[in-house]
């Protein structure tokens, strides 16, 4: 019995090794520093147009309403704490910009990705009372991707190994690009499992209702989806569909059988809910997000594709670039 159980535990063991620590190609999680940094620019960017309003020490929102969200004594870091004047308010955001920039376009990025971390959580912390979902996964997805080699490819450092002479050889597996990969993959299932499970406690997402809900509401409307009125029977199954799919996520996406029906069901939610909501960036880093489950092979070889199209009579490795 003490045999059965040695060897219980051992197989759990090597699995669990298996699991986090097989070295792992980085393609993707190359891929996702591009997609992940741009809309890191994108969102950062955005608060330019409003950036005293928000930020300013005289803004919306005051030492008041900072405690009322963190709560008094919150250890909830931001460098927009620091003075309280114009210069450090736009140089800050300037220099974080550009900080943003350099790791999406993969300039020293084992220090920029970093940085960009501490940048996300930096704004999130001082507009708290703006957060929503998009800077939650910005966060999770930034601080992943720093913990493995994401300038390895298709960066600007990658580029410039290349000019300096140095070979162009593959980038070699790595465990912190599986760990990264992994730990991506484990909460975005942890988000959709619990998103699920705090659904089925509402009525409207039992008797099939909920969809209809979200469509009829003017305050995220984008496209007029109220014909469903019409069509009960559509509404149901789509409500049900979107509560299924979202509570099995965490369990069929791991089986190379069901992986590409729900990263499929991903795609038409998330687009769903940018197009009909209003919630296209949301919308979109959730899409991105699901690319954590996309084998490395994968990434390139598709990648390769793309680049044949886009240059043609080029022949250089995707490796190296």
């Amino acid at each position: 019995m003490s045999g059965t159980l040695k060897t219980y535990f051992q197989e759990i063991s090597s699995a669990w090794n298996q699991f986090w620590f097989t070295p792992n190609h980085p393609a993707t999680i190359c891929l996702m520093r591009i997609l992940v940094g741009s809309m890191l620019l994108y969102t950062h960017l955005i608060w330019t147009l409003e950036l005293p309003t928000f930020f300013a020490a005289n803004g919306i929102f005051s030492e008041d309403f900072r405690s009322l969200v963190n709560g008094p004594g919150s250890w909830a870091w931001s460098h927009f704490y620091g003075p309280s004047n114009t210069v450090w308010l736009w140089g800050t955001h300037g220099i974080s910009l550009l900080i943003l920039l350099a790791f999406t376009i993969g300039w020293q990025t084992r220090v920029t990705s970093i940085l960009a971390f501490l940048v996300t959580v930096s704004y999130a912390n001082r507009a708290g009372g703006a957060l929503f979902g998009l800077d939650q996964i910005n966060g999770f997805l930034t601080l992943y991707l720093a913990v493995g080699p994401c300038g390895a490819m298709y960066s600007l450092d990658a580029y410039l190994r290349e000019r300096r002479g140095k070979p162009a050889s593959p980038p070699s597996l790595t465990t912190t690009a599986n760990i990264s990969m992994r730990l991506m993959q484990c909460h975005l299932c942890l988000v959709y499992f619990f998103a699920g499970l705090s659904k089925l406690q509402g009525a409207s997402w039992w008797d099939g209702t909920a969809i209809w809900g979200a469509f009829a509401s003017y305050e995220y409307q984008t496209m007029d989806m109220t014909w469903l009125v019409h069509l009960p029977w559509l509404v149901n199954i789509l409500t049900l569909a979107s509560l299924f799919w979202e509570v099995s996520y965490a369990f069929l996406v791991w089986p190379r059988l069901t992986r590409p029906l729900m990263l499929i069901g991903a795609v038409l939610l998330h687009a769903g809910i940018g197009l009909c909501m209003g919630m296209i960036t949301f919308g979109l880093i959730m899409i991105i997000a699901n690319i954590a489950f996309l084998p490395p092979e994968m990434v390139q070889r598709q990648l390769h594709r793309l680049r044949g199209v886009l240059r043609p009579t080029g022949s250089s490795r995707i490796e190296s670039s």
